[in-house]
């Protein structure tokens, strides 16, 4: 309940309400829409409780020159200001100015702004039903059986397809990812059509939400960023549109792009960082109801879990509020299918189990996942924290698991130590952790597992299975780097490897954009800033490693087509996944017996073997059909082999099944 110490008229005879902490403001009532837009006049909103006056600043243009017209705002009972302007404003542009205690804030398009112009600096007046490309109504989501069947491609609009290699007209753009036929110089396909080719499920965009880094007057140039700078939380990005001056055009060809994906098959997940703003003092949060959006120090500065220079306050109910709506926003306007969320940890568990909730109202099949830890410790209790720790507090929401990551390829903080695909001894229960999901398994040493000393998913759905993404050293990278004395093939067989471990656990996995090509990114780890020489994918690759993209495909393939990969359930992988006994180091094996989750094949054998020598395993008597071997795929068979004891190739995999 609001404390109120005094009521004071304010220069329009307003009644003031002032509170003695932020924690006490009241909560916006209905939806967090700040502009409403009809030829008869435009409603704008702003909740701002603790404002002495609001002013309401019309502008012709998205930059430059003065308000040609100003309107003073009225304070609702919510703390929210209100005020109409009965005429046509379509294609005008519009700020807030918040004055508190005597003092202009300085002018911010709004928290929840939809529509912007170049650089975001002002909110821009448009019809939002018409930003709905042709056919909108009827787009339609790729089905989804169970979220265990998700296969995730991270990727970031200008890597994907700024070389000229890529074949992509609309190169670094939203569009890209809407043309079709595209191939490289040697002819293979490019694109959208090799996604629908890879076989992926779902793609991860980087961040392409309006985020500051990036000047859109110069966007043709080669800039770069991966846009974890959050500017304006909810309108897509003008330098991935074709022309950032023009405020719909953005929003309808982001909604092009997301149609053309639905069209493919492909599901689309944003990358969302709620987590800290660009810079906290000049935010539209702070700008329009200071200190309450961010958490503090006791001394008045801001937190920085984020390590970016402040931390946002999720567990205050209208930042709670602000993130659900989002979310929703996004589904409801934009038809995403799901979310990443930066640095999770940061945030508390209750916001992120109502977004969830809320999502899967939506769409039960809602793909949400984020990074469960913080780049620094938040200004919040532990235990209410969304760390990795505290997956099991929520349902239906995974976390990236560095336990497996890490356990493949080496520590995340020493890009020269290797692991177990580096020959490494002592790195096998992690991946093992990895395979099953990151649950309880009594087969799993949890003591010898790296980060975590007992399991934190309740289902193998709450685990990201990966080996590399956009913000660390490359796969190929990382493997030139920890394995030097790497001799011909050598590479390609790690990276197949890796890649098996992955796409074989029963977590969800997640493939970072180009790895299926052999991408590198000349060894820089932090290339967030990198020019496109350093980030970009080349196309050629496709050709040059096609033997490796054909691994990957199948392996895709044969996911999908047997259940025994993505039992989706702890219990089933409990009752069916066995780790066979090995001796030595640099050797995993599994089984997954009785037709696991009613698989038509019978007793599969898994043995990764990151050994340069053969490796053999004991295993029940019998016959086994071989369908990955010496770097093949093929779920028909590449030949027989006979138990008791197999024998697995150096630095590959080995999976067979019984008849």
């Amino acid at each position: 309940m609001a404390m109120m110490v005094a009521v004071l008229g304010s220069c329009n005879d307003q009644q003031r309400v002032f509170y003695e902490s932020p924690e006490d403001y009241p909560v916006r009532k209905g939806s967090m829409s700040e502009m409403e837009y009809a030829p008869s006049g435009t409603s704008f909103h702003l909740w701002s409780p603790n404002a002495d006056e609001v002013r309401l600043m019309l502008y012709d243009e998205a930059e430059g020159g003065h308000a040609y017209e100003t309107h003073h705002m009225t304070l609702g009972d919510d703390g929210t200001w209100h005020v109409k302007v009965n005429k046509d404003l379509l294609g005008k542009f519009y700020t807030f100015n918040v004055k508190i205690n005597e003092e202009w804030l300085g002018d911010t398009p709004g928290l929840f702004v939809k529509a912007v112009g170049i650089n975001g600096k002002r909110g821009a007046i448009i019809d939002m039903s018409q930003t709905n490309p042709e056919g909108w109504e009827n787009d339609s989501k790729p089905t989804l059986r169970s979220i265990a069947d998700a296969v995730v491609y991270e990727m970031h609009h200008r890597d994907f397809s700024i070389d000229s290699s890529s074949g992509i007209l609309h190169k670094g753009q939203f569009l890209a990812l809407t043309e079709t036929g595209t191939r490289s110089p040697e002819g293979l396909s490019t694109g959208i059509n090799h996604l629908q080719e890879l076989g992926i499920t779902h793609v991860h965009l980087l961040p392409s939400y309006d985020y500051a880094s990036i000047d859109e007057h110069t966007f043709k140039d080669s800039h770069y960023n991966w846009g974890y700078d959050p500017q304006n939380y909810n309108v897509p990005d003008g330098s991935y549109s074709t022309d950032p001056t023009q405020p719909a055009l953005r929003i309808l060809e982001f909604k092009q792009m997301v149609q053309a994906l639905h069209q493919a098959g492909i599901r689309v997940v944003l990358d969302v960082v709620y987590n800290h703003t660009y810079n906290a003092a000049t935010s539209a949060f702070e700008k329009t109801v200071p200190g309450y959006f961010y958490r503090m120090k006791e001394d008045g500065t801001f937190a920085d879990g984020s390590g970016c220079g402040n931390e946002t306050a999720s567990n205050r109910p209208m930042m709670r509020k602000f993130m659900v709506e989002s979310v929703i926003y996004w589904m409801k306007e934009y038809h995403l299918d799901g979310f990443r969320f930066d640095l999770m940890g940061i945030h508390d568990i209750a916001t992120m189990n109502e977004i969830r909730q809320e999502a899967q109202k939506l769409d039960p099949q809602v793909l949400i996942y984020g990074e469960g830890w913080a780049a620094s410790t938040p200004q919040y209790a532990a235990d209410s924290l969304a760390m990795k720790a505290n997956i099991a507090k929520m349902p239906g929401i995974a976390a990236f698991s560095d336990e497996m990551r890490d356990g493949l390829r080496g520590p995340w903080d020493d890009d020269k130590k290797g692991a177990f695909l580096a020959g490494f001894p002592g790195h096998e229960e992690s991946v093992k952790f990895g395979i099953v999901g990151a649950i309880q398994h009594p087969q799993v040493q949890m003591d010898k597992v790296n980060y975590s000393n007992k399991a934190w998913a309740l289902e193998p759905t709450q685990m990201m299975s990966y080996v590399s993404c956009h913000d660390d050293m490359c796969l190929v990278d990382r493997l030139r780097t920890t394995v030097p004395d790497l001799k011909n093939g050598e590479l390609e067989k790690l990276d197949m490897l890796a890649q098996t471990a992955v796409l074989t656990s029963q977590g969800i996995p997640f493939i970072f954009a180009g790895e299926e090509v052999m991408r590198d990114k000349k060894f820089v780890h932090n290339s967030y800033q990198s020019p496109d020489s350093i980030n970009a994918i080349n196309w050629h690759n496709k050709a040059k490693y096609q033997s490796v993209f054909n691994y990957y495909k199948s392996l895709i393939s044969m996911r999908r087509h047997h259940p025994a990969f993505r039992l989706g359930s702890a219990d089933l992988v409990r009752k069916h996944l066995e780790f066979l006994p090995v001796e030595g180091n640099g050797l995993v094996a599994f089984r997954l017996k009785d037709h696991a989750g009613g698989d038509v094949w019978n007793n599969i054998i898994v043995l990764l073997n990151a050994r340069r020598e053969y490796a053999k395993v004991n295993v029940p008597e019998g016959k086994y059909i071989a369908v990955v071997k010496d770097g093949w795929v093929y779920e028909g068979g590449v030949g027989i082999m006979y138990g008791p004891t197999l024998s697995v190739a150096p630095e590959s995999a080995l999976i067979v099944y019984q008849e």
